[in-house]
């Protein structure tokens, strides 16, 4: 049985979280482990599963309510010993340097492009590969 990367989605909208899901397919890339994802609603949400452990990536959307992926994003990577990587969702690109403030080590628009997201999600995952091995 080949391995599983763990993905944890975090957006207040269940259609946002929809999105994420289905450009990504059960693998993103030919090189990359089959994707489980862990979906999530609130920060409380978010916090309680990076506690357990087991997270391969973190996808957040900028654009949540009542926090934004971008502040969650900047919290768990203050307060999570051996942090996740984080591709975060935002609005535009002139966003991209507040994606930068937060430590997030990726960013696409929203609404996600397939193509874009997949690359950005499979590079993720390549690097925590790496890190682990």
């Amino acid at each position: 049985m080949q391995p599983t990367a763990t993905v944890l989605v975090y957006s207040d909208d269940s259609n946002t979280r929809e999105q994420v899901r289905l450009p990504a397919g059960r693998r993103p890339a030919p090189d990359v482990p089959l994707v489980e994802f862990l979906e999530c609603a609130t920060p409380a949400a978010v916090l309680k599963e990076l506690d357990k452990g087991g997270i391969d990536v973190c996808v957040l959307d900028g654009e949540a309510v009542p926090m934004g992926g971008m502040g969650l994003c900047r919290q768990i990577k203050d307060e999570v010993f051996d942090c996740p990587p984080v591709l975060l969702l935002i609005g535009r690109p002139q966003d991209a340097w507040l994606a930068t403030w937060s430590r997030a080590e990726a960013a696409v628009t929203h609404p996600v492009d397939p193509v874009e997201f997949a690359a950005a999600l499979a590079s993720l995952l390549r690097s925590r590969k790496a890190l682990s091995a």
